[in-house]
């Protein structure tokens, strides 16, 4: 397995004052010390109207209310091929409705994403239902901090069990000592520390501990509790300080004014460890239940600290079997009195340091860097293999809605008795736009396809209608295709492009092969053969695959043209010569960049050498086709096309939009022809997620199909569907379904007893 070389982590970071922030901060320095070749950086997410001296580590910064710079940043991600992204999440963080923009980044990402949950709520409303479920369905794996995460997503999310990990809250490797020194250093000599530090807010239950006072003092009169912590910014924006100063309030009409310390600050890691060190028991008197995580709680607990703490989630789980002490929430009795016992009880409170620091070893940064990195490395190894999961016959399962009736009435309602129109406004023929060969021959393509068992064949009629336009559109005086006619039925140029050439042939050898009508299949060869000497000259790696695609049919029915023998071997070695070329241990292809029907090129090696039995043409259609298919998927495991907006880009990995129904086409053509190549049944799973792009897989997780209809849109872009419905998009959609219910056919029928199979039942 190759090493993981850069992983980014996205989160709050310092000097945000936040939990979240000092989280990031602290795993990214570990895993980034954790292999010495590891390059790691952070993007940090900024909340609107602040502004922070950030460290070298962070590389980008998102502004949490800006749509448009978490896009930005999946651009960054892509860009620089990270081979991970690790998220921390927590609703509060990002921008849009229960922190929804964060899925904008999150559904343009190439790499595996792990997402870090510091809250999982029971009782989620609809919208961060909604929004969880998205960032489960985009994560290669969950991580939580507590069982009890585990427990919950689980139960309340249906989260596969195999999806989720569990790893503790990382904390600093530091050795256990007395806390009289640092008391001495920190100015609190000869008193018994109680201690709680972390961001002031409500929540934490400061005000129960300073009514715990009073009887604590009577039990132990030199007690002092420090409040170490700056309150929370999000309350200073919205309240001031009223917070604080109602706790301070609270501590005079008690009269323990001389026993309640509060410090007012946001302190370094250093000073943070030298306030744990000093004091004798920690407290945490949370309000609610529902916290999953926390970090004061695990660096306390991890310096060998004794603890008395409500029985939040995380307490509950850390602090059980006597290895701190849980106290009812808001009992101000209940917390005063265990922690007098503590504090006069130096026998049972040292035992507890000791028993906590042990237990906490497995807790170290650098321990929970490497698990970290254990799942980054099972993210990165299984990415692109997941897939459908295999049914108990030893295929991937073709389940429904996968494989929706053929039909057919929007691709009619695109002709007229030229032939196939090329573009529509909405579902209506656009005139104006008039006809292409490209589209006719794909509708050759589809006349073909449908002539296979199970299928209803276009009728006589239509077929000859694209033969004819294919016919009408050779030029014997350039011995080239012309490609675009007006509504007039004028040509519009001389010749078309190489690439409508070589599709034009490639269709001409189908039909050659494959048509219901003798008198057809001989005109087909006869076209075929005289226009095959155009792609000697041609310099399109594209033409050249169509035209391999095509030989590979007309081949079939005329063994004996040497010559096109000769041009299948010279094109497949032009393809060889490209990759060989190009090919790096991070670029498999045979171009410096991505652009449209990228899966014909590996599927034309793939098919010529099968045909030739030439071993070196199947291996690197399979090598190059593998590449493509790990950037053809989302973290989420679901097919995306390389979009239109990275087209001409060198050796930058694909962009997100806008994609296109020809390259789910195309994906689906070369993983099947890469499963009769090699027999892993893993390429029947990749064709039918590539189909089920159609359907609604796809990052808007939206239908580009109507099944009623036969009807599919021309694409996504970023936001929605494009509503228009092409002559290209809607055979595109026909032939994968085409494809997908051949593949359903052959899955069936290994279902059934040999007895029925033997007799072609």
């Amino acid at each position: 397995m190759t090493p993981l070389r850069r992983i980014a982590v996205i989160g709050n970071s310092l000097p945000r004052r936040c939990g979240i922030a000092t989280f990031t901060t602290d795993l990214q320095q570990a895993i980034s010390t954790s292999r010495p070749t590891l390059e790691t950086c952070i993007v940090a997410i900024t909340d609107h109207g602040q502004t922070y001296d950030y460290p070298k580590a962070v590389a980008l910064q998102i502004q949490d209310n800006k749509i448009e710079e978490y896009i930005r940043a999946a651009d960054f991600l892509n860009a620089g091929r990270f081979d991970t992204v690790c998220l921390q999440h927590e609703f509060g963080i990002f921008g849009g409705e229960a922190g929804g923009h964060v899925l904008e980044l999150l559904s343009r990402l190439t790499m595996p994403v792990v997402t870090t949950f510091h809250t999982v709520l029971a009782n989620p409303t609809a919208a961060q239902r909604a929004v969880m479920e998205r960032i489960v369905d985009a994560s290669s794996k969950v991580v939580v901090m507590a069982n009890k995460g585990r427990e919950l997503l689980r139960s309340v999310y249906q989260v596969p069990d195999d999806k989720i990990e569990v790893i503790a809250h990382g904390i600093p490797d530091v050795a256990l000592v007395a806390p009289d020194a640092a008391k001495a250093r920190l100015g609190f000599d000869g008193k018994s520390i109680i201690l709680t530090f972390g961001l002031l807010s409500p929540n934490k239950g400061i005000e129960v501990m300073i009514d715990a006072m009073p009887s604590i003092l009577k039990r132990r009169a030199d007690a002092l509790y420090v409040v170490l912590g700056a309150t929370h910014p999000n309350l200073v924006r919205d309240q001031g300080e009223a917070y604080r100063n109602r706790l301070m309030r609270r501590v005079r009409e008690l009269g323990v004014e001389d026993h309640v310390v509060f410090l007012d600050r946001f302190v370094d890691l250093p000073t943070l460890l030298e306030f744990i060190s000093m004091c004798d028991v920690y407290v945490t008197p949370y309000l609610n239940e529902a916290q999953m995580t926390s970090g004061t709680l695990a660096y306390s607990f991890g310096l060998g600290k004794p603890v008395v703490s409500t029985p939040y989630w995380h307490a509950r789980e850390l602090l059980a079997n006597g290895r701190g002490v849980l106290v009812p929430f808001g009992d101000a009795t209940a917390i005063g009195s265990k922690i007098a016992e503590l504090l006069t009880d130096d026998v049972r409170r040292q035992a507890m340091c000791r028993r906590a620091y042990a237990v906490s070893r497995t807790m170290t940064w650098e321990r929970t860097a490497e698990h970290y990195m254990s799942v980054f490395e099972s993210a990165s190894q299984g990415h692109w293999l997941k897939v459908i999961a295999p049914s108990n016959t030893g295929v991937p399962e073709l389940r429904s809605p996968a494989a929706p009736e053929m039909q057919i009435s929007h691709f009619l309602s695109m002709c007229d008795d030229t032939g196939l129109f090329q573009h529509a406004v909405h579902s209506v023929p656009d005139r104006s736009h008039g006809y292409c060969v490209d589209d006719n021959a794909r509708a050759m393509l589809l006349a073909c396809a449908l002539n296979s068992p199970g299928e209803q064949p276009l009728s006589e009629v239509l077929t000859a209608r694209f033969a004819a336009f294919v016919q009408h559109a050779w030029n014997p005086d350039t011995g080239r295709f012309r490609n675009f006619m007006g509504f007039n039925r004028t040509w519009l140029e001389a010749s078309g492009s190489e690439d409508s050439h070589a599709r034009t042939l490639w269709a001409l050898g189908e039909t050659a092969r494959s048509d219901a009508t003798p008198s057809r299949r001989q005109w087909a060869a006869a076209l075929f053969a005289e226009a095959l000497s155009a792609v000697e000259t041609f310099r399109s790696p594209r033409a050249w695959a169509f035209t391999l695609l095509g030989l590979g049919a007309y081949c079939a029915v005329a063994p004996d043209d040497l010559h096109a023998q000769e041009i299948r071997h010279s094109l497949a070695d032009r393809l060889m010569s490209c990759l060989a070329s190009v090919e790096t241990p991070d670029w498999v292809w045979f171009e410096e960049g991505l652009a449209y029907d990228n899966a014909r090129l590996p599927q034309a090696l793939m098919m010529t050498g099968a045909a030739t039995q030439t071993p070196e043409y199947v291996q690197a259609g399979l090598r190059s086709l593998r590449w493509l298919m790990m950037r053809q998927t989302t973290p989420a495991g679901h097919f995306r096309p390389v979009g239109t907006a990275g087209f001409g880009e060198l050796r930058q990995l694909p962009r997100a939009f806008d994609q296109q129904p020809v390259e789910a086409t195309a994906t689906i053509a070369a993983c099947l022809t890469a499963w009769r190549a090699d027999g892993d049944a893993e390429w029947k799973a990749l064709a039918t997620r590539a189909f089920t792009w159609f359907l609604g897989s796809n990052d808007l997780s939206v239908a580009l199909v109507d099944p009623h209809t036969g009807s599919c849109r021309d694409g996504l872009h970023p936001d929605r569907a494009n509503e228009n419905r092409g002559g290209e998009s809607v055979v595109c959609y026909l032939l994968g379904l085409a494809e997908i219910r051949q593949l359903a056919r052959f899955n069936a029928s290994l279902t059934k007893p040999a007895a029925l199979r033997a007799m072609g039942a």
